[in-house]
């Protein structure tokens, strides 16, 4: 190991798309599909909820991409808050992000790992949480082997992780399913529409989230200016076009009823398209995409840590800093590792996304008004790409980010109380580090 704090610039412009399409494309796509079937209802109400969140999802990326290109450095969202607001926030939004958001992924992703691996191979639940471990410490051990090995793991799980993708897309738009589409029902299955919107929306938000995370290595970019915001934008309108029309797929497949509340609905798609052997093949495919989606959090969250180390906000920041030999922050990982697990052993899938989504999108909203804080308070800093449409596609974000987490807060009170309380806990450390 040695202590060297200069991080080494070797990703290209496929890289960081990979990392973006990898990272987004993980469980959500395959696993959220019976959370917003359950919310919904209908065919109609769940492919336009999908439609929104893309739209959103976008919106947010073009702004983002914004501050990614003008402030390109690592860190992410971190920095950009910092930049604008203030060490104080810089360092709540690092603090939620490293020990709070990205351990919640790790965990959430591992889980569904495991998760997969127990019903392909007929193994016992028992195994969940050793098998949900042994996933994660594999990819903790891939990336302190440098960014370079992350992004060419990434790079090849997003190939391999498409195939699935695209059979299920392809065999399943060929169905004959009775499907009735009515883009603007009255309601939900168990609610007003709104209500069934926005409860949609929070398990969208999951399945598209990743496309900012990319920011955390600008500073291991070689030209992040032109391929960063190239990047998202790319990046996210591809998901978009995937997703609707994977779940298309899912619903010309199977009734509505029998995605409701089935976690198993991607499989179980997979079997009756390909049969039992082609079934398993495809499962075997949606693990590999899941590893990606684990390997993508894995890879951009160690480095929040890291890039607040270098800034001395963290205690034992040494020892936050420390690197392998190929320039990878270990010590970093390995707390995250650590408390990702300790997540595993705790939570359920839905009950960690939902409330992760909740208390990142504080943080996304508070770097959509940073665009416009900038763009008044530096008129002249140099920004290689600005987003279009301004203030338009901001406001969107923004006005989109504020009524997914009102919605949270009246129809999921304690989990957004949990997720806002547990951020909380950072102020009194940045009060011990700044005396």
């Amino acid at each position: 190991m040695n202590n060297s704090s200069e991080l080494k610039k070797s990703i290209g412009f496929f890289p960081a798309l990979a990392l973006v399409m990898g990272t987004v494309i993980g469980s959500g796509v395959f696993f959220k599909v019976s959370n917003i079937t359950e919310v919904t209802g209908s065919a109609g109400l769940t492919l336009l909820v999908w439609l929104i969140g893309g739209i959103i999802t976008i919106c947010a990326g073009l702004t983002a991409a914004e501050l990614a290109a003008a402030i390109p450095e690592t860190g992410g969202l971190t920095t950009y808050l910092e930049y604008t607001y203030g060490k104080f926030w810089g360092f709540l939004s690092g603090w939620a992000q490293a020990f709070i958001y990205f351990p919640a992924n790790v965990a959430a992703q591992a889980i569904v790992f495991a998760t997969q691996v127990i019903n392909l191979f007929h193994l016992a639940p028992t195994l969940l949480i050793p098998i949900a471990f042994v996933a994660a410490l594999s990819i903790y051990l891939i990336n302190i082997l440098g960014s370079k090995a992350g992004g060419i793991l990434q790079s090849v799980t997003l190939v391999i992780k498409l195939i699935p993708l695209i059979l299920i897309i392809v065999f399943g738009l060929m169905q004959s399913g009775d499907v009735q589409f009515s883009l603007f029902p009255a309601a939900g299955a168990n609610s007003g529409l709104f209500t069934a919107i926005g409860a949609g929306l929070l398990a969208t938000m999951f399945a598209y989230d990743g496309w900012i995370h990319v920011g955390n290595i600008a500073g291991e970019m070689k030209n992040p200016k032109k391929d960063l915001p190239a990047a998202i934008t790319i990046g996210l309108g591809l998901v978009m076009a995937i997703y609707l029309l994977i779940n298309a797929a899912f619903l010309l497949t199977f009734p509505i009823s029998g995605l409701a509340g089935n976690l198993n609905a991607a499989t179980d798609t997979a079997v009756k398209l390909f049969g039992e052997a082609g079934g398993k093949l495809i499962t075997i495919g949606i693990l590999i995409s899941v590893y990606g989606a684990l390997n993508g959090y894995t890879m951009t969250g160690m480095r929040v840590p890291y890039a607040m180390a270098e800034k001395s906000m963290l205690p034992w920041s040494k020892q936050f800093m420390s690197l392998t030999k190929a320039g990878a922050p270990w010590f970093s990982g390995l707390i995250q590792l650590m408390i990702a697990m300790i997540m595993v052993s705790l939570g359920a899938f839905d009950s960690i996304t939902n409330m992760l989504v909740f208390v990142i999108w504080l943080f996304y909203c508070m770097a959509f008004v940073a665009v416009f804080i900038l763009r008044r308070r530096e008129p002249r800093m140099e920004r290689p790409y600005k987003v279009p449409l301004y203030p338009v596609i901001p406001g969107i974000s923004l006005v989109a980010g504020v009524y997914v987490m009102i919605n949270t807060l009246v129809t999921q009170p304690v989990l957004a109380i949990i997720g806002i309380a547990v951020t909380l806990i950072g102020i009194p450390v940045y009060y011990y580090k700044k005396n």
